[in-house]
């Protein structure tokens, strides 16, 4: 797992190739170690290493370069998430990074910030002590500072402002007509943008929470 984050940020930061074919789709799934998630996991959390898998996804970015990252998921959802991030690739659905909180510290402000798509990460839901869906591997936020958690007067990350008017449907975002939310959908993963009393835009679960 280590190896694997290492090689997508060396991937992220690689040069494109110049006028070299896009690489086809490509994904692969391993298993992952409590040294591995040692900021994004710890004893008490709800599911251990065991239930977790590192899935190694090619995606595009925003300068329409074909880069590869790391979501860290449930063992039992790694075919739907390679199913959701296969058809996002054949639309060219741009993905600013995808990295494992590790990279960050297991930071949520800090990876949201950095406008990066994650999955697990061992935490409570902002302002209580229940456990947050990523806390199982069970969720999946995408490009935050493009999908930006609203309620109330909050917004966060703070640069998601910028992206408050969800009618014009942007690089990047996710709304009711884009390819990002039927993907989801198309597996049985709900989109926090429907949530009523908020919104978390970035927000994509197995079970609505």
């Amino acid at each position: 797992m280590a190896k694997l984050l290492a090689a997508a940020v060396l991937l992220l930061l690689a040069p494109a190739a110049g006028a070299a074919p896009a690489p086809p789709f490509s994904s692969s799934v391993a298993r992952v170690t409590a040294e591995d998630l040692r900021y994004s996991w710890r004893p008490g959390c709800p599911v251990g290493p065991a239930r977790l898998r590192a899935v190694r996804l090619r995606h595009w970015d925003f300068r329409g370069r074909s880069r590869v990252g790391v979501l860290v998921v449930d063992a039992t959802e790694t075919g739907r998430v390679v199913s959701v991030f296969r058809r996002l690739y054949v639309a060219r659905f741009p993905v600013r990074r995808m990295l494992g909180v590790e990279v960050y510290r297991g930071s949520d402000d800090r990876s949201m910030r950095a406008d990066n798509t994650s999955a697990f990460n061992c935490r409570f839901v902002g302002g209580t002590r229940r456990w947050s869906e990523h806390a199982y591997g069970r969720a999946i936020d995408v490009n935050p500072v493009e999908n930006p958690y609203v309620h109330g007067g909050l917004v966060e990350p703070p640069a998601g402002r910028a992206y408050l008017d969800r009618s014009r449907g942007r690089a990047g975002m996710a709304t009711h007509s884009s390819v990002v939310v039927r993907a989801f959908d198309s597996v049985g993963w709900h989109w926090g943008g429907r949530w009523r009393s908020s919104k978390d835009y970035q927000h994509f679960s197995t079970n609505g929470r």
